[in-house]
C-alpha cells in the first residue's frame, strides 16, 4: 500500500460487523488505507477520541446503512454527522432495505449504494465505484437490446472475510444452547455485546465477564444474543443453567461425555474436570453461566487460564463484581423500549409506545409481556388502565417467550425466599415498595433507623443498612449503590400487592423516614438537591401518608419546593391533591389545607393562569382574614398574592394600593429590614415603574438592594429578585450604563443558582436584551433575543407569559433594525397569542398592543397606530408587564 493511499473510515453499527469487515478487507485490497474500529482500535482506548481522530484524517467515510445503523443511541449518528459537519465525503452503502422514513432528513437525498441482493462480485463492483466514482465509458455501451454477460470481478488475493449474505453463519462443532432459539426480536443493546465481546478479546488470562442486572432486565437474552452473534469465532459453545450450583458439575460432565473425554465409570465430579481440563486444549470455546448466583460455590468452575476461550456469567448477584469484571445491565433506553414495542406491534403509535414504556419503566420483561398481552387485542389505552389497578395480577398473567417466568412470578418467587432467608432484607424491600423508583439514599436509613420499628436486626449493627441492602441486590430485586439503593416501579408493585396494601407498621415506618429527613427550608436553592431527592417519594407515598398530621409540613414544603424550582406544573398536581383531601378531612379553614390553597395558587401563577388563580386566592386571603387575622403572616403573604394578581390582570390601582398597605403593615410589625418588609418593598417599587414612576422605583430598590445584599447576601434569590428590578428600572430611564452591569452581574449569578431554563434566569435575559437594545448592540440584542425566546418556547411552552414577552421583546429589536414587515408580523402573533392565552386585561396585552402601534408608526400607518393607542385610553397603560 502506498504512503499517500486515501483514507477510508468505516462506520457501522455492532450487528453489522460482518459487513464492515467485507467492506474493509476489499478496499484495503483495492489499495485505500482503512481505519475499522474492530481492527485497529484496542481495548481501553477512548472510543469518542479515536472516533474523532480518525474522522478529522480522513478524507471519507463509508457508511454501512442498515436498520441498526439508525436505531436510537447509537455512535453511528456521531460519526455520519461529524462527516458532514466537516464537509468530507459521505459514502452510503445499503446493506439491508431500508423502511420508509427511517433517514434522516438530511441523509435522505444522498445517493447510495445497494449492496444487498447482489452477488458478492456484483457487490464488489457496486462496493468499488461507490468508493472510487463513477468512470467513463473507455468503448461504446452495447445496444440497449443485446443480451450482455457480466464480467465477473477478478478474485482477491489472500485470506479475506466472508461475504455476509453468503451462505448460513459457521456453527460450532459443538454447540449447546439448551434448546433456545434466538430471539427474532432482539431489540438494543449492541453497545453492550460489544463492550463484552472487546474485553473477551482484549483478556490474555482467564477471559471471564459478568453481565450484572435485576430480574427481568434481560441478562440471558443478552447472553444468547452473543453466543449466535459470535458464533463463527468459536469452535464450541455450550450453556449451563447455574442458578442451583449442584448442577454446574453435571453440564460439565455433559460437556465431557460430548467431546469424547468423558470415563463412564468416574462419576459426575471427575468427569466435569476432566471437562474443564478438555478446554484447556481447544483453541476457541465460550461457556456461559447463566444465572450465577453464588460466585463462592461457582468460582471453582471458572477457569485459571483460560487460552482461547471466554467463559460468560449472567447474575443478579453484584457480589460476582468482586471476582471478574463484567458490565451492569439497566432498563432499555426510552428509544430501546420505544422500538421493541413497534417492532413487535407495528401499528402502535410513537405516542402509545412512549407512553406504555414510561408506565412500564422500561424493563425489558415487562415490555416484553405487555406486547405478547396486547398481540392479543388489548388495545394500548386499556392495558394502561389495567397496569394502572391491576398491575400485580396482569404482571402475573403469562410468562412471554424466551423468558422462564412472569415479572409478577419471578418477584413473587425472590421475595419469598428473601423473607425466609433475610428478613431484615425482606423489611426493607416493603418499605421501599410505597416509595418511589427513585433512588432512596442510603443515609435516610442510617437516620430513621432508631425510629423505624417494623426493621429486624441488632440496633447496634455498625455494618447497618449495607448489611440489610446486600441481599436484595443478591436476589436481584434492587439496585444497590454505596450511597442508594433502587427498587423498580413495577418490583415495588408486586410487593405492594402481596403484603395486601398497606400494614399499619410499615406504613408508619415510611411516614417516620420521610419525616426525618427533611432537607430544609425550600425556599433556598441550596436546599433544592435534598428536595429533587425526597419530593418523588413523597409523591409516590400520598396514597397511604396524606392523612399523617406529622407529615403535612413536609408535603407542604414539597409543594413549595417544587412551585421555586419551576415545576408548576407538578407542584400544582401535589398541592391541589392535598387541597381537595384535606378540605374533606380537615375542612376548608383548617391552616394546613390553606397552606395547601395557597401552593395552589403559586402553581397556577407559575403557569400563567392568572385568572382561573384570582378566585381562589381571593378565598384564601378572606378565610385567612377570619381565622387568622388582617396581620398574620400568612395573611399578608396571601393580600400579596391577590395584589400581583390584579396588577398582571390590569387593576392597576387595586393592585397598588394593596402593595402600600402590605409594606406598612409589615414594617409596623418586623420593622425595616426584616427580610419579608424588603421583600414587600421590592414589590411596591415595582408597581410603581409600572405605573410610570420609575425614578420612585429605583430609589426605593436602591435602598432594599443595598440591605438586602447586607442581610441575605449577593446570590440570595431575593437579592438577585430586587438586583433584576432595579436594572429593569435603569433601563427603563434610559441609563444603560448603570444598567447593563448590575443585569450582566444579576443574569451570570442566576444561571450559576438557578440555571439557564428557570423562569426568572429567562426573564433577566430578556431584559439584558433590552439593555443592548437601548446601548446600540442591535446584533447582540437580537441574537440573545432569539436564543431566549427558544429556550423559553422549550422550557415553558408558546403560551407562557414569559415566552411571550420574549416574542414581544425580540418584536421591538426586530422594528430597531429596520425589519419592518417581520416586526409586523411577528407582533401582530404575539398580540393574538395573548389576547388568547392570557385575555385583554392582561398587562402584556397592553404591552403587545404598544409594541405593534410602534411597528405601525415605522412603517407609515400612522392612523392605524392611533386606533391601537385609543383603544387603551379606557385604561391606564401600565408600561411593561410586573417584573
Amino acid at each position: 500500500m502506498s504512503d499517500n493511499a486515501e483514507l477510508i473510515f468505516i462506520s457501522h453499527a455492532g450487528p453489522d460487523k460482518e459487513w464492515a469487515e467485507w467492506v474493509a478487507w476489499h478496499l484495503q485490497e483495492a489499495g485505500f488505507e482503512v481505519v475499522l474500529d474492530r481492527w485497529h482500535w484496542r481495548a481501553g482506548d477512548d472510543f469518542v477520541q479515536k472516533m474523532s481522530e480518525s474522522l478529522d484524517k480522513a478524507s471519507a467515510v463509508v457508511a454501512v446503512f442498515s436498520p441498526h445503523y439508525f436505531a436510537p443511541g447509537r455512535f453511528t449518528e456521531e460519526e455520519w454527522s461529524a462527516a458532514l459537519a466537516r464537509r468530507g465525503r459521505l459514502v452510503p452503502l445499503v446493506v439491508e432495505p431500508l423502511t420508509t422514513g427511517l433517514l434522516p432528513a438530511i441523509l435522505a437525498p444522498r445517493l447510495r449504494k445497494d449492496l444487498h441482493g447482489l452477488s458478492e462480485s456484483d457487490a464488489l463492483t457496486a462496493l468499488l465505484e461507490a468508493v472510487r466514482g463513477p468512470s467513463l465509458p473507455t468503448r461504446p455501451p452495447a445496444f440497449p437490446g443485446a443480451a450482455t454477460v457480466p464480467t465477473p470481478a477478478p478474485a482477491p488475493h489472500g485470506p479475506q472475510p466472508p461475504f455476509p449474505a453468503a451462505a448460513p453463519r459457521h456453527r460450532p462443532a459443538v454447540w449447546d444452547v439448551r434448546g433456545r432459539r434466538r430471539n427474532p426480536h432482539f431489540t438494543g443493546r449492541d453497545g453492550v455485546i460489544d463492550e463484552l465481546h472487546t474485553k473477551l478479546l482484549a483478556e490474555r488470562h482467564a477471559a471471564v465477564q459478568a453481565v450484572r442486572g435485576t430480574g427481568g432486565i434481560g441478562k440471558t437474552l443478552v447472553a444468547l444474543e452473543y453466543a449466535y452473534r459470535y458464533a463463527d469465532e468459536y469452535d464450541l459453545v455450550w450453556w449451563v443453567d447455574a442458578e442451583q450450583s449442584e448442577q454446574v458439575a453435571t453440564r460439565y460432565a455433559e460437556l465431557a461425555e460430548r467431546v469424547g473425554v468423558a470415563k463412564p465409570e468416574a462419576g459426575v465430579e471427575v468427569n466435569a474436570r476432566y471437562a474443564k481440563e478438555h478446554l484447556r486444549t481447544v483453541g476457541r470455546w465460550l461457556i456461559v453461566l447463566d444465572n450465577a448466583e453464588d460466585p463462592d460455590q461457582l468460582a471453582a468452575w471458572l477457569p485459571e487460564d483460560a487460552g482461547g476461550g471466554h467463559v460468560l456469567i449472567t447474575t443478579r448477584n453484584a457480589a460476582w463484581s468482586r471476582v471478574v469484571q463484567g458490565v451492569s445491565l439497566g432498563v432499555f433506553s426510552r428509544g430501546e423500549s420505544v422500538a421493541y414495542l413497534k417492532g413487535q406491534l407495528p401499528t402502535l403509535t410513537d405516542e402509545d409506545a412512549d407512553a406504555l414504556a414510561d408506565a412500564l419503566g422500561d424493563l425489558p420483561l415487562a415490555l416484553a409481556q405487555a406486547a405478547g398481552a396486547m398481540s392479543q387485542g388489548i388495545p394500548a389505552d386499556r392495558y394502561l388502565r389495567l397496569l394502572a389497578t391491576n398491575t400485580a395480577r396482569l404482571l402475573g398473567h403469562s410468562a412471554p417467550h424466551d423468558y422462564p417466568a412472569s415479572l409478577a412470578a419471578t418477584v413473587t418467587i425472590a421475595a419469598r425466599r428473601l423473607d425466609a432467608d433475610h428478613p431484615e432484607a425482606a423489611a426493607l424491600l416493603r418499605l421501599a415498595a410505597f416509595l418511589g423508583p427513585e433512588p432512596i439514599p442510603t443515609s435516610w436509613l442510617e437516620t430513621a433507623h432508631p425510629d423505624l420499628t417494623t426493621i429486624p436486626g441488632a440496633p447496634d449493627d455498625f455494618l447497618w443498612p449495607g448489611s440489610a441492602l446486600t441481599p436484595l441486590a443478591r436476589y436481584g430485586l434492587a439496585v444497590v449503590r454505596p450511597d442508594a439503593f433502587q427498587v423498580h416501579r413495577l418490583t415495588q408493585a408486586v410487593v405492594r400487592q402481596q403484603d395486601d396494601g398497606a400494614p399499619d407498621a410499615t406504613v408508619e415506618d415510611v411516614a417516620s423516614l420521610l419525616a426525618t429527613v427533611h432537607p430544609g427550608d425550600p425556599e433556598s436553592p441550596g436546599n433544592w438537591a435534598g428536595w429533587a431527592t425526597l419530593s418523588p417519594h413523597l409523591a409516590a407515598a400520598l396514597p397511604v401518608l396524606r392523612d399523617r398530621a406529622a407529615l403535612r409540613g413536609v408535603l407542604l414544603d414539597s409543594a413549595h419546593y417544587l412551585v421555586r424550582s419551576a415545576q408548576s406544573q407538578t407542584a400544582r398536581v401535589l398541592a391541589e391533591h392535598l387541597y381537595e383531601t384535606w378540605s374533606s378531612t380537615l375542612g376548608k379553614d383548617d391552616p394546613d389545607t390553606l397552606r395547601a390553597a395557597h401552593m395552589v395558587t403559586w402553581a397556577l401563577d407559575g403557569l400563567s393562569a392568572h385568572a382561573e388563580a384570582l378566585p381562589l386566592v381571593e378565598d384564601v386571603l378572606e378565610r385567612r382574614r377570619r381565622v387568622l387575622g388582617e396581620n398574620h403572616d400568612e395573611t399578608l403573604s396571601s393580600a400579596n398574592d391577590l395584589a400581583v394578581t390584579l396588577a398582571v390582570l390590569g387593576r392597576m390601582d387595586t393592585s397598588h394600593a394593596m402593595f402600600q398597605d402590605i409594606h406598612t403593615r409589615r414594617r409596623n410589625l418586623l420593622g425595616d429590614d426584616h427580610p419579608e418588609t424588603l421583600r414587600s418593598a421590592q414589590r411596591l417599587a415595582t408597581s410603581h415603574g409600572t405605573r410610570g414612576r420609575w425614578r420612585e422605583s429605583l430609589r426605593i430598590l436602591t435602598r432594599v438592594v443595598e440591605r438586602q445584599r447586607s442581610l441575605l447576601g449577593d446570590d440570595h434569590p431575593h437579592t438577585l429578585q430586587s438586583r433584576h428590578s432595579m436594572g429593569n428600572s435603569l433601563q427603563q430611564l434610559t441609563r444603560f450604563d448603570e444598567a447593563q452591569p448590575v443585569i450582566v452581574d444579576t443574569l451570570e449569578r442566576m444561571r450559576h443558582l438557578l440555571g439557564e431554563d428557570h423562569p426568572d434566569t429567562i426573564d433577566v435575559a430578556d431584559t439584558l436584551c433590552l439593555v443592548l437594545l437601548g446601548h446600540g448592540r442591535r446584533a447582540e440584542a437580537e441574537q440573545l433575543a432569539v436564543e431566549t425566546g427558544r429556550r423559553a418556547l422549550r422550557v415553558l411552552g408558546a403560551n407562557h407569559h414569559h415566552t411571550l414577552n420574549t416574542a414581544d421583546t425580540l418584536s421591538r429589536v426586530l422594528l430597531s433594525l429596520g425589519r419592518h414587515a417581520e416586526a409586523e408580523q411577528l407582533s401582530r402573533d404575539t398580540r393574538q397569542r395573548v389576547r388568547t392565552a392570557l385575555g385583554e386585561a392582561h398587562a402584556l396585552y397592553w404591552q403587545t398592543t404598544n409594541t405593534l402601534s410602534k411597528v405601525l408608526e415605522a412603517r407609515g400607518r400612522k392612523f392605524e397606530a392611533q386606533k391601537l393607542r385609543a383603544s387603551l385610553r379606557r385604561k391606564r397603560d401600565p408600561g411593561p408587564r410586573p417584573r
